[in-house]
C-alpha cells in the first residue's frame, strides 16, 4: 500500500540555529523509512537572513524564498505563492524562530515569504515554532509576551534549551534539539492521521 504524502512546511529564519536545517531534513527523511501510513514531503521557506547559515545545495527539498514569491503570478487569477503554500501544507514548523521574526509574527507584520505564509495560515492546521536567540534576547520582557501571543492563537511552542550558545554565552535560548523537534512533528502528524 502506498503511503500518503504529508506536506510539511519548514520555515527557517535568521538564527545561527538555521545551520541545523540539513540535519532536520535528513532526520525527517530517515523517519520516512519507518513510517507506516504516510511520508513527509518537505517544503522549506527560508528568509534571506537564514541563508547565511546553510548552503542551499545541502538541502534536497524545494526551497522557497522572497525571490520566488511572485513567480507564479502574472495576471489576476494566477496563484500567489504564500497562499498556495498554506493551502498545500498539512503542518508548518518554524525551526528556528529568531527574535526578529517572532516580533513580526506576534504583531501581524508580513513582509517576506515566510511571514506572509504564516499571516495567511489556516488555524485548523498545526503550526509549531522553535524559538532560538541569545539569552539576553530571550530574557527581554517582550519575548514572553510575544510567545504568549502566538500560543493564544493555537501555535505550539517547542521551547528553547539552556546550552553554550554560539557567541560563547551560557543560558536559555538555544533551539530545541533536532531529535525533540522531529519527535514533536511525528507526534502531531500521527494525531492528525488518527483523526481522519
Amino acid at each position: 500500500m502506498e503511503k500518503r504524502s504529508f506536506n510539511l512546511v519548514i520555515g527557517v529564519t535568521g538564527s545561527v540555529a538555521a545551520l541545523k536545517l540539513p540535519i532536520l531534513e535528513k532526520s525527517l527523511m530517515e523517519l520516512n523509512e519507518k513510517l507506516q501510513d504516510y511520508k513527509f514531503q518537505i517544503h522549506v521557506i527560508a528568509t534571506e537572513n537564514s541563508k547565511h547559515f546553510f548552503q542551499t545545495d545541502e538541502i534536497k527539498s524545494k526551497i522557497y524564498d522572497d525571490t520566488c514569491e511572485w513567480d507564479t503570478w502574472k495576471k489576476r487569477g494566477d496563484p500567489v505563492m504564500h497562499i498556495e503554500l498554506g493551502k498545500m501544507a498539512d503542518m508548518m514548523v518554524i525551526a528556528p524562530l529568531d527574535a526578529n521574526t517572532l516580533a513580526k509574527l506576534s504583531t501581524g507584520i508580513c513582509d517576506n515569504m515566510l511571514t506572509c505564509t504564516v499571516r495567511a495560515w489556516d488555524f485548523k492546521k498545526p503550526l509549531l515554532f522553535c524559538p532560538a536567540m541569545n539569552t539576553r534576547m530571550w530574557e527581554h520582557p517582550i519575548t514572553g509576551t510575544q510567545i504568549a501571543q502566538l500560543k493564544s492563537w493555537g501555535y505550539e511552542e517547542i521551547p528553547p534549551i539552556s546550552k553554550v550558545l554560539m557567541c560563547g554565552d551560557v543560558g536559555v535560548g538555544g533551539m530545541a534539539e533536532v531529535g525533540t523537534i522531529v519527535e514533536k512533528i511525528k507526534e502531531t502528524a500521527d494525531r492528525l492521521f488518527k483523526a481522519l
